[in-house]
């Protein structure tokens, strides 16, 4: 099927994106060359941690380090970031074997001129830890994330023998000026979505936090939610909309953004 074939398949489609606003592009993009109409409002901001201290000391030993796992594109640019400000050379960082969640992780970080020893099956923390159980056992490791995350990784390999280390790379927070935009947004008929996409737990969690708490949006007969479809890019994500009472209409095969695009499109094309 050739690409103008497809263009239009979502025409007429209210998408609202709420990935943080330097992350957004690609996913509105994509949508867009469907034919859809986008919202942009950020669920979520990305921030530099209060500290670099404990990743940057971390970095500085680089070389004790057997293993070094990255979950996110956001922790790749933080590495790329301190490393600079830190003036390290390429050499020590290639001794190490990287571990990326996701397609997007390992592309980011091979612009880096890194190579990528391992990208599991599935983009979830559980997939990661079935990749590298047998391979860590008495190694170093050295997890960069977000400040809050789940413990999945660390707490399973240490259980197979790692000494595994976590680093706050970078921090999400609620970004408060999106607050009276969604709520504007979502009492709107005209412009109110008809698909919201959700692209992590945090994504899920702020958007709650947005509305004023799920509660008070449902306890009417007529919620500002309802006939709205739930788009999510994983199953970590949709375990979390469920957990917070929301439904879960789409869910991507693949856990990326091609993936959640894609999703949407066959769940809703004509």
């Amino acid at each position: 099927m050739s690409s103008s074939a497809t263009v239009g398949t979502l025409a007429g489609v209210r998408v609202l994106v709420g990935r943080a606003r330097h992350q957004a592009s690609t996913l509105s993009a994509g949508l867009q060359a469907l034919g859809a109409e986008i919202t942009e409002i950020p669920f979520i901001e990305i921030r530099r941690p209060r500290s670099y201290k404990a990743f940057d000391a971390a970095l500085k030993q680089i070389g004790e380090y057997d293993w070094l796992i990255l979950t996110s594109v956001n922790g790749v640019e933080a590495l790329a970031s301190r490393v600079k400000v830190l003036r390290m050379s390429s050499p020590k960082l290639k001794g190490l074997k990287i571990a990326a969640i996701g397609p997007a992780t390992r592309t980011e970080v091979e612009k880096l001129g890194l190579p990528v020893a391992v990208v599991p099956q599935r983009y979830v923390a559980e997939s990661v830890v079935k990749s590298l159980r047998k391979r860590v056992k008495g190694k170093r490791v050295l997890l960069a994330r977000a400040k809050v995350a789940r413990d999945v990784i660390p707490r399973e390999l240490q259980k197979v023998g790692a000494r595994v280390d976590v680093v706050e790379a970078y921090e999400t927070v609620v970004p408060k000026a999106s607050k009276a935009r969604l709520q504007a947004v979502m009492s709107d008929p005209k412009r109110r979505p008809h698909v919201i996409t959700f692209t992590s737990s945090s994504t899920v969690r702020n958007f709650v936090e947005l509305l004023g708490g799920w509660r008070s949006y449902t306890s009417s007969s007529c919620s500002v939610l309802e006939g709205i479809k739930f788009a999510s890019i994983g199953p970590v994500t949709s375990a979390t909309l469920r957990e917070l009472g929301l439904p879960v209409h789409i869910e991507a095969e693949e856990y990326t953004i091609p993936g959640l695009i894609r999703a949407i499109e066959s769940q809703l094309r004509p």
